[in-house]
């Protein structure tokens, strides 16, 4: 009697597994999440990346020497008679305003100015307006003589996509590439100061006597920007 109860108890026993292991096996699985890769936010259009690439495959050099890129090799800073322009990659400057993207804590060398100040008298905020940094002058290459000023408009262009951004700060005279948080969060570059940032290939034109105004002025930089970029492309 006992063993046909054990019989019968493994019997339900193993009937209630395996109905378990076939209800496994069919039911629905959760839905898998695919984060999708950050898109930039840039201001392309015209001219396309291609275009302004385009004018920069010939480098008439204007800068006596090179600079350490962020690519680990040298580049030169190239000119035409409307803009200067080079090729790098990108490192992060949080510099300016404190932000919670920007401050002492996410940045070892944050500094609380910039070389230039928006129309507030403020320095530039890093994480919110677009801007690049221009080695200071030296021997090797002195902008100031080079006729550009604090809030020249540039074009920064990486992977296809193109970026209006000021000239906001100054570097160090024997490095180049370096550019605001918010310039590379545009582009879809890492903007983390610690450890973001980019080695492939961006490159920065910046235009001759086109300041823009307010400083801080995205949609004026954009303006601004197209209209030099097209004068640039057309050869003037």
């Amino acid at each position: 009697m006992i063993r046909r109860l054990l019989v019968a108890l493994f019997a339900v026993l193993l009937g209630t597994s395996l109905a378990a292991a076939s209800y496994a096996s069919t039911a629905p699985r959760p839905n898998t999440v695919t984060v999708p890769a950050a898109t930039p936010k840039s201001d392309d259009g015209n001219p396309t990346a291609a275009q302004l690439l385009a004018k920069t495959a010939h480098c008439n050099q204007v800068s006596h020497g090179t600079y350490s890129d962020k690519n680990g090799g040298q580049t030169p800073i190239c000119g035409t008679a409307s803009a200067y322009f080079w090729t790098s990659g990108m490192a992060i400057d949080c510099d300016g305003q404190r932000t919670s993207q920007c401050n002492e804590q996410t940045d070892c060398c944050f500094y609380n100015d910039t070389s230039f100040h928006q129309s507030d008298g403020k320095p530039f905020n890093a994480a919110q307006v677009p801007y690049v940094v221009i080695p200071l002058p030296s021997s090797r290459w002195n902008y100031e003589t080079a006729g550009i000023k604090g809030g020249d408009v540039l074009a920064v262009i990486y992977k296809g996509h193109v970026e209006y951004a000021v000239f906001g700060d100054e570097g160090p005279d024997d490095s180049i590439g370096e550019a605001s948080y918010a310039t590379a969060k545009a582009l879809g570059i890492d903007p983390d100061p610690s450890n973001g940032g980019t080695s492939d290939k961006v490159t920065y034109i910046v235009f001759k006597n086109s300041k823009v105004s307010p400083i801080e002025n995205h949609g004026s930089a954009v303006t601004q920007g197209r209209k030099f970029a097209q004068q640039f492309v057309n050869g003037s």
